[in-house]
């Protein structure tokens, strides 16, 4: 299984609307020609740089596909919905956070912003979550 997540250089303004709105352009390959956003660089070689998403891979690659979906204004990534993409998701979050970029989670229609509070996740959640996870027996 998998999931996705966008990570897009936007008016920091920007409302979730636009935000949508901008990756739904993205996925639809109706890209803006321009030059690179140097967060969007920035944020791209320092997230491949931990996780290559050219080969060779290491067995923990958090990547479902490869290479990236990188534009000049975002870029789109699947990962595996396991363990493994627990420190790639971690790195994610800061990296955005550092070059000021937004995350949108197309499975739960959200935007997050480089200054939203990070909350951490109750442990019971955190169990759940887990025994999902788990392998079937």
């Amino acid at each position: 299984m998998s999931f996705d997540l966008v990570v897009v250089a936007i008016d920091p303004n920007a409302s979730d609307e636009q935000v949508r709105a901008m990756v739904r352009r993205c996925d639809s390959g109706s890209h803006v020609e321009g030059e690179l956003d140097d967060r969007i660089v920035g944020f791209y070689e320092s997230l491949r740089s931990h996780y290559p998403d050219f080969p060779p891979y290491d067995e923990d690659s958090p990547w479902m596909s490869t290479p990236l979906d990188v534009g000049i204004d975002h870029v789109s990534m699947q990962l595996s919905y396991s363990q493994r993409s627990d420190p790639a998701l971690s790195l994610i979050d800061e990296l955005a956070r550092r070059y000021g970029l937004m995350i949108y989670d197309p499975q739960g229609d959200e935007v997050t912003r480089p200054d939203d509070v990070r909350i951490p996740p109750d442990p019971a959640l955190v169990a759940t979550w887990e025994s999902l996870r788990a392998p079937e027996s």
